[in-house]
């Protein structure tokens, strides 16, 4: 029986460029997403976000808008309800990092195109939540009632 996964991303911008993880998806291949992931049993999506966060870049940040709810379905019949976040990063910590994650970057957007170009991005959802929050598209955290 096919559920509907629910999940978290971030963008995260500073001077430009937007942080972004390099995660493993088998073999030599890796893909490059936002600080994102699944929203855990007995937990929302504001402490999901920021657990996310701090387990998959050892960054701590401050969330400061809400994208929107991305629904996504796969080709292989999977269906995510993706909770897109924008956060300010504050302070990197000295933490371990998943070992899903082979490296944290911050990337311009000319070099976020190119991964998409080259279908290096997790899901079109990435590039996607980027040109939403630069064209201004947000909400206040507290449309979400936790």
């Amino acid at each position: 029986m096919n559920h509907i996964r629910s999940t978290v991303a971030c963008v995260i911008q500073q001077n430009g460029r937007y942080l972004m993880v390099e995660e493993a998806r088998g073999g030599a291949l890796t893909v490059f997403n936002q600080p994102a992931g699944h929203v855990e049993p007995g937990e929302g999506p504001l402490a999901a976000m920021s657990r996310e966060i701090k387990e998959e870049t050892a960054w701590q940040v401050t969330l400061t808008d809400y994208l929107g709810l991305y629904v996504f379905h796969t080709p292989d019949g999977l269906t995510f309800h993706s909770h897109g976040f924008i956060a300010t990063p504050k302070a990197q910590l000295n933490t371990p990092i998943d070992s899903d994650i082979t490296a944290t970057h911050w990337l311009t957007l000319q070099e976020i195109e190119a991964l998409n170009a080259a279908q290096r991005l997790r899901s079109p959802l990435v590039l996607k939540r980027i040109i939403d929050a630069n064209s201004g598209h947000r909400y206040p955290l507290s449309v979400i009632q936790e």
